[in-house]
């Protein structure tokens, strides 16, 4: 079993993901905890009532919203039932036994998995800190669970077996095999939820992994100057097809205010994302050269995919990083020159030339060395000696003379002795 833990600032949104997600018969809500009547008593605005008015009992709690996925191996496929005993025992042991929760199962992945959703203020108003909850409390309660309930375990499982690190559980939109609308509202539902974005170009690094594109239009055009947006599906050359479809036509109303707003919430807090994605590129160049290609190749084994952003004569001009485990997406710029679609060319380009001196100087070191012990004293000796030795000698050495030493002494006058004589 894998355990995912994300907080946000809106119940509502994270409610309504998951509900949505019942009328479009990808997911059903099979329970709820600390619930006044049984989830089939209960209505959508019961359901959502009750989380809203406990939060409300501390406005100063800003990220109140608690969503968590339970991920199995594709392998179990375990009744309701099992899943509800799962839920309520995962969340007794992280300290959330007593909070209000609702339980969703989800159909729409190869690995089967649910969603609780619950709230961060407890009934007196206080808070529930959540400080590395994933770490401490999440870890050890997996682990019981896992042998509780005779789960496959996490560890040691090949990361296909749990689609964790990849996009959004939603498939690639083809244009002309399913109903347009249907299939960029199912994609939004997904990636405008999960993932962290700060810009509209962001965004599109994501939602072109599905053959979307959020589109503005040009500066001129009627759409730009109204403010409006609209979603285009893309196809195998990423060139638009089909008619754009508004954003105020979709049911999440998923419009440029809404993105806006969606802006300045994500950019509050990717001070780990930044962090991780820096820390994963800096290690493929310290562990071996590598080029454009194989850096995309290896930060995709962690989970990060590159999006690069080449002009028609194939120059690249922009980079983004997707990180599929943290679901934040960051343009190279935003963290730090080195980063960049320049830096990183530098990088490889700088990457490539070590190597090759590297190689050359081992090489030359290597004939030198044969050749050196080869020889006869008298090579050893000779010119040749010598010109090995200033070869390889340091180019700078330092002196080492402490400062003590360097001083002049003082002579020191002899007692009951005059300078006169």
């Amino acid at each position: 079993m894998v355990a995912v833990i994300k907080t946000g600032h809106s119940v509502q949104r994270i409610f309504h993901y998951n509900e949505n997600k019942v009328k479009e018969g990808a997911a059903e809500c099979i329970g709820e905890g600390n619930y006044p009547a049984g989830v089939q008593d209960l209505n959508s605005s019961m359901k959502l009532s009750r989380l809203v008015h406990q939060n409300a009992l501390n406005g100063n709690v800003k990220r109140n919203s608690v969503h968590i996925s339970l991920n199995f191996h594709p392998s179990e496929k375990y009744s309701k039932e099992k899943l509800l005993q799962i839920a309520e025992a995962y969340m007794e042991k992280i300290g959330f036994g007593e909070q209000p929760y609702l339980i969703y199962q989800h159909h729409d992945a190869g690995h089967p998995h649910i969603h609780l959703v619950s709230i961060k203020v407890r009934g007196d108003g206080s808070r529930i800190d959540m400080q590395n909850i994933g770490k401490n409390q999440s870890e050890k309660a997996r682990k019981e669970i896992e042998k509780a309930f005779h789960l496959v375990r996490a560890e040691g499982k090949k990361p296909e077996g749990i689609t964790l690190v990849k996009p959004a559980a939603v498939s690639k939109v083809c244009y002309g095999k399913i109903e347009s609308k249907k299939a960029i509202s199912a994609v939004l539902q997904s990636v405008l939820l999960q993932y962290k974005y700060g810009s509209l170009a962001e965004l599109n690094a994501v939602l072109q992994l599905y053959n979307i594109k959020a589109d503005r239009g040009s500066a001129d055009s009627r759409v730009f100057k109204s403010g409006g947006l609209v979603y285009r599906i893309l196809d195998k050359e990423g060139k638009t097809a089909g008619v754009p479809i508004k954003a105020s036509d979709f049911a999440m109303k998923p419009t440029l205010a809404f993105l806006e707003r969606s802006y300045l919430l994500n950019n509050t807090e990717k001070v780990f994302e930044k962090k991780r994605i820096r820390n994963a590129v800096d290690t493929v160049f310290l562990t071996k050269n590598s080029n454009m290609e194989g850096l995309v190749s290896q930060l995709q084994k962690e989970g990060i995919q590159v999006v690069l952003r080449q002009s028609d004569a194939g120059q690249l001009y922009g980079i983004t990083y997707v990180d599929h485990v943290t679901k934040c997406v960051l343009n190279g710029s935003a963290l730090g020159k080195n980063y960049s679609a320049k830096g990183m060319l530098e990088r490889c380009e700088g990457s490539v030339k070590m190597g090759e001196a590297a190689g050359a100087e081992k090489v030359l070191r290597n004939d030198f060395k044969e050749l050196y012990q080869t020889g006869s004293e008298s090579v050893s000796s000779g010119l040749l000696g010598k010109g090995l030795e200033e070869l390889f000698k340091s180019e700078w050495q330092s002196d080492n003379v402490p400062a003590a030493l360097k001083r002049k002494r003082k002579r020191r006058k002899k007692k009951g002795r005059s300078d006169l004589n």
